[in-house]
């Protein structure tokens, strides 16, 4: 089997269990039927870091925005809620991926950008627990925030039986399979946060929406929802930096006595790997200096060597404390909130 068509079917079981038929679908006939026979054709056959850089929800993004701005064109009619059979949405594919060669060399050139909302009901929890050890204010910055939605976290509803984390009456409300203990439910309050992307999407612009949605699976319209409702609510805390640029400069602002948080969700495999340890060098190095006053946290929701799920992690200082907190759906569905220390 190809190394193509091995990613294409790695991320087709993915797109199964995270509840898109209609991805999976598209993502195996990726695999199965490309060809090297057209100049993008080639560039995806011949690309050397086809998981890491999700080459598959590359493509099936630049197809569903193709879709969505012609909707009456062959490729929209065999889009959700259509239904269709292998045959007919090839034929449409394979046409789609030879006849927009410019719109392709350029739109493969960026990272998805999913910009999950759910993953939030991960993110509250640990902020919430951070913020009752350290009963400070809070200071965020947010590594490839995207459109800033997840920044926007302290302004939706997790709900977790009949407990509510946040606004009650928020237009976002979070409704994980919640495991394990509840965590704590304090009364969080943020001096300033902010976030960085090398491709920030602007939430007030109709263009900017669109591409974010097209990243959003077609057959789940739910969570095409949450997250027209959270960019309704987003308020342009993004810049346009690369994360060791916006770290070095987050890290090094005056601050006030506050808990600095640094977070990610499903980022971090985006940046290569010397961009990777310059990033962790940079936290370390501040973090030498954290003290009780200005505490330093590290959060993150990533991939690991454990399939189908992300594990969510803090290290703090001072001291270098890591907690595993658990594990999280990649799409937030179901959270596993097992707060344990890992090491110290």
């Amino acid at each position: 089997m190809s190394r193509f068509r091995q990613h294409c079917e790695r991320q087709a079981e993915a797109c199964t269990a995270l509840g898109s038929p209609f991805t999976a679908q598209l993502c195996r006939l990726l695999g199965s039927r490309l060809t090297a026979n057209t100049v993008v054709a080639e560039k995806l056959l011949n690309w050397e870091n086809l998981a890491a850089d999700a080459v598959a929800l590359r493509v099936a993004g630049g197809l569903h925005a193709l879709a969505m701005a012609s909707p009456n064109s062959a490729l929209a009619v065999v889009y959700p809620p259509n239904l269709t059979d292998d045959e007919a949405l090839w034929r449409a594919v394979s046409d789609a991926l030879a006849d927009n060669t410019a719109f392709w060399l350029d739109w493969l050139d960026s990272a998805p950008q999913t910009n999950e909302v759910r993953r939030c009901s991960g993110l509250i929890p640990a902020f919430h627990w951070l913020a009752a050890r350290h009963n400070m204010p809070l200071r965020l910055s947010e590594i490839g925030a995207s459109a800033g939605l997840n920044t926007n976290w302290d302004r939706y509803a997790l709900n977790i039986g009949e407990q509510v984390w946040g606004p009650m009456d928020s237009l976002v409300q979070l409704k994980p399979d919640w495991r394990g203990p509840l965590p704590p439910n304090t009364n969080v309050v943020i001096n300033n946060k902010e976030g960085c992307d090398l491709h920030p999407i602007d939430p007030s612009d109709p263009e900017s929406r669109k591409r974010l949605h097209a990243y959003i699976w077609p057959d789940q319209p739910e969570r095409h929802q949450m997250t027209s409702d959270a960019l309704d609510m987003a308020s342009g805390l993004v810049r346009k930096e690369d994360a060791l640029t916006f770290l070095n400069r987050r890290l090094l602002e005056p601050s006030k006595e506050e808990l600095h948080i640094i977070f990610h969700s499903i980022v971090w495999q985006y940046l290569p790997a010397n961009h990777q340890e310059a990033c962790k060098a940079a936290i370390i190095a501040v973090a030498k200096d954290a003290s009780a006053q200005k505490p330093l946290a590290w959060v993150s929701i990533e991939a690991d060597e454990t399939r189908g799920s992300a594990a969510m992690t803090c290290t703090s200082w001072p001291g270098r404390e890591t907690t595993q907190l658990g594990r999280i759906d990649f799409h937030g569905r179901w959270v596993d909130w097992k707060p344990e220390m890992a090491s110290s």
